[in-house]
């Protein structure tokens, strides 16, 4: 099974970081949103990560997967924000759900954030993501191919 996980972490690499750990166990593909030629027709499992901003995934990842997802593929989401509570996913679930594609699960965790006002007070969350985090990224994605 071919897996890719399509990605976009730039404030401060919080998202990264699940990634990378996921790799670091797993035969993936990492895609970077804003540096790779994203290509998902041969993929098999599509992992779509990022971080938040205005309650929902970047704006760029988001644009990716409406262009570039193929239909009726397998996904699983994974996100870092500030202040985890609501379902920051709704909106590119919609996107997937456009998509005929099947979303197996999400995984969400806290990431150190600056953003606007907190900026002010040197931020949140500045331990986030923890290694317990990170692990439970990956044990999240072990849970995900283990359903296929």
């Amino acid at each position: 099974m071919k897996t890719a996980i399509l990605y976009e972490s730039w404030h401060h690499g919080n998202t990264k970081k699940l990634c990378d750990a996921i790799k670091k166990e797993y035969d993936v593909v990492l895609l970077n949103v804003k540096e790779d030629d994203i290509k998902l027709e041969e993929y098999d499992l599509i992992g779509i990560a990022s971080g938040i901003a205005y309650s929902k995934f970047y704006k760029e990842i988001e644009q990716v997967s409406k262009e570039k997802m193929t239909e009726g593929k397998n996904v699983f989401l994974m996100y870092t924000c500030g202040k985890p509570g609501q379902d920051f996913a709704k909106s590119i679930k919609n996107i997937l759900s456009l998509k005929k594609c099947n979303v197996l699960g999400t995984y969400c965790c806290k990431g150190y954030d600056t953003y606007g006002p907190l900026k002010l007070i040197g931020g949140i969350n500045k331990e986030n993501p923890t290694e317990d985090e990170i692990q439970g990224a990956v044990r999240f994605y072990s849970e995900i191919i283990s359903k296929l």
